[in-house]
């Protein structure tokens, strides 16, 4: 009997153990299952806020032009534009010529360049396939994967804070904390009312698809603090943004120093685009190439004084359009500081520089044909005149990795060449 009764507590302890270890297998599975749902309910969330988020920025086509880049380029009707969608804007009546240009704006192209140093023109690998109607403008068409690499699609299409090259400051603080590097000429001191340039195009080296490169016009006004007012616009080569390693020809806006205003060309509710020709963000084709052909994009920003807004033209021809006055506060009156030059995020890669290139990746004393360059450096004045700056100043963060040099002549009027490698051995 002794053994018997043994026997029977062991068998109840085995039953509770097996009792419990279903009640763990039980209580875990659920806690799985909860973990897989939430999970689940989470990519759901995000798919559904990322389809929306597509709906808004992809408005429907009269006509879609495949580029033999894989982009896709949706003519869509003029008053149909992503601008609109700004609740400011839904009664605005597009202005489809600015009042006025500004004075002096094709003197230089009289100017004369010796036949080694004549530039040639360049389009967008887009028009090989096709051109846009008129009444309607090309509008890059942003795909999922696009969304999905951005860090959240709340901040699809916008630049990080402090990265603004800020001339004065040598406070090494701001230069680790933004971890964007720049090599840039300057003015400041004055009322500015535009902007211009010829811009040197390349394709610069990326090392990291989180890191950029770009070479651009800053119109400025406010403070480097929270009230930053920005607008930009030049090209630019972004794995993160876009998706490859094309050259690009891009704008931005901010009004508070890209916390929640503001975007990469028509990515939000901002600039109104008029023109049926030049897609934003799309890529420029041909570009320059080392001891060889060299390519440029003439670049201008100017202030209609009439109606406030602020437009943009590219070469001699394209007037794309125009930022209204209201998105902005400093900058509904005038600029304060104009930037010129190039811009790398430097997320130091393995602790070491990064290797991304700035301009050709070549350093400014190697000149023409090796080096990047601005020339035709302009401002506009408050007489509405275009005319060269009275003092040209330069800043670069690390001139062993990035550098610039500024220069004037009559060919080229104030010039600069700049950019460099990155990575070397005096930039480790």
């Amino acid at each position: 009997m002794a053994t018997a009764v043994h026997f029977s507590s062991c068998e109840r302890r085995r039953r509770g153990a097996v009792r419990v270890t279903l009640f763990l297998l039980y209580f875990w599975g659920s806690l799985i299952s909860l973990s897989c749902a939430a999970r689940l309910s989470a990519v759901t969330r995000q798919k559904l806020e990322v389809e929306k988020h597509l709906k808004r920025l992809n408005k429907p086509p009269i006509k879609s032009i495949q580029s033999p880049d894989g982009d896709i380029i949706d003519c869509v009707h003029i008053s149909h534009q992503p601008a609109f969608d700004h609740p400011f804007l839904k009664d605005h009546k597009i202005q489809m010529r600015p009042s006025y240009h500004p004075e002096g704006l094709y003197d230089d192209n009289k100017m004369s360049t010796g036949s080694k140093e004549r530039t040639k023109p360049l389009t967008q690998l887009w028009h090989m396939n096709g051109r846009c109607p008129e009444d309607t403008i090309p509008v890059r068409r942003t795909k999922k994967d696009d969304v999905l690499r951005a860090s959240s699609v709340k901040r699809y299409g916008k630049k990080k804070r402090n990265n603004i090259p800020k001339p004065r400051s040598s406070d090494p603080d701001f230069i680790n904390q933004s971890g964007h590097q720049h090599a840039i000429a300057y003015v400041e001191g004055d009322k500015y009312y535009g902007a211009k340039a010829t811009i040197n195009v390349w394709e610069p080296k990326i090392q990291q698809p989180n890191e950029f490169s770009l070479s651009q016009i800053w119109l400025l006004g406010g403070s480097f603090g929270q009230d930053l007012n920005s607008i930009e616009a030049g090209w630019q080569v972004s794995p993160n943004l876009y998706g490859d390693n094309n050259t690009r020809l891009f704008t931005y806006w901010t009004s508070d120093a890209y916390q929640a205003t503001g975007c990469y060309n028509l990515l939000c509710s901002g600039f109104i685009q008029i023109n049926s020709e030049i897609a934003m963000g799309a890529s420029i084709s041909p570009v320059s190439a080392l001891r060889n052909s060299q390519y440029d994009i003439s670049l201008l920003i100017w202030k209609d004084t009439k109606e406030g807004h602020w437009w943009m033209q590219f070469g001699n021809d394209y007037v794309l359009g125009y930022w209204p006055s209201f998105l902005f506060s400093y900058l509904a009156d005038s600029a304060s500081m104009i930037e010129w030059g190039g811009e790398v995020v430097n997320s130091e890669p393995d602790g070491q520089h990064t290797a991304t290139q700035m301009g050709s990746g070549h350093f400014p004393e190697e000149g023409f044909g090796k080096s990047s360059y601005f020339r035709n450096i302009q401002v506009v004045d408050s007489s509405n005149n275009l005319k060269s700056p009275k003092s040209l100043g330069s800043f670069t963060d690390q001139s062993n990795c990035y550098d610039v040099q500024t220069g004037d002549n009559d060919d080229w009027g104030h010039y600069f060449y700049y950019g460099g490698p990155g990575r070397n051995p005096n930039c480790p």
